[in-house]
């Protein structure tokens, strides 16, 4: 790669350039953008990031959605912006341009990230989370343990109007990493979040007696004491 080049404007061919992957965009705004195009001067004044992947040649990592017209206009140049070639340079144009939606993490997300994200995915249209309270997900989620949470199954547990059924969209904008759980845990709130299996093996760990035949909220008042 030349690194002069990284961070410039410049006007490339088209034949120079391949796309990175196909868009879901609908063939009309496709063809009909490429007509505004060709009437409206012919330049992309929105230029497409691309990377150097050899001598005169490039790869788009993003706004797809302009080179997708360019080509349907029958451009020979485009103008481009160069990035490097870092999988994060790609993954940051394509969060800046809006070709995917930037998550954060839930074990350690704010109140109002929290906040913020749910919002998001309840005003979305089509969203499932449609008739969520918004203040009831936000309080039940931001004082659960997060921190320890494996995956967004324990959402469900919180009473907050999210199911399973719901957790597809909550996906779209949170991941957790979670922390390893402590030894001894008596929290009510955790506790209910593990699984039976979790549950004995934490009580077999303790030298408690009994707890082989005890139900999940056997187990749970057991190690709470």
């Amino acid at each position: 790669m030349k690194i002069d080049d990284v961070g410039n404007l410049m006007y490339l061919y088209m034949k120079e350039i391949t796309p990175s992957e196909s868009i879901d965009t609908p063939d009309f705004l496709i063809k009909s953008t490429a007509k505004a195009l060709n009437e409206l001067g012919g330049r992309n004044w929105i230029p497409v990031i691309v990377k150097e992947t050899g001598e005169d040649e490039y790869q788009v990592i993003a706004n797809s959605f302009i080179y997708a017209v360019a080509e349907e206009a029958g451009l020979e140049r485009i103008w481009c912006i160069i990035a490097d070639d870092s999988q994060d340079t790609a993954k940051l144009t394509k969060i800046l341009t809006g070709e995917i939606t930037p998550k954060i993490n839930l074990s350690h997300a704010t109140r109002d990230e929290i906040k913020a994200a749910l919002e998001y995915l309840i005003e979305k249209p089509g969203s499932s989370l449609k008739g969520v309270k918004l203040a009831v997900a936000t309080n039940r989620i931001d004082e659960a343990p997060r921190k320890y949470w494996k995956n967004l199954d324990p959402i469900t547990t919180l009473k907050c109007g999210i199911t399973k059924a719901k957790l597809k969209d909550l996906k779209q904008v949170f991941y957790v990493t979670p922390e390893p759980l402590p030894e001894v845990i008596k929290d009510l709130v955790l506790l209910k979040t593990l699984t039976v299996t979790e549950l004995k093996n934490m009580a077999k760990k303790r030298g408690i007696a009994g707890f082989s035949k005890k139900s999940k909220d056997g187990l749970i008042q057991l190690l709470s004491e």
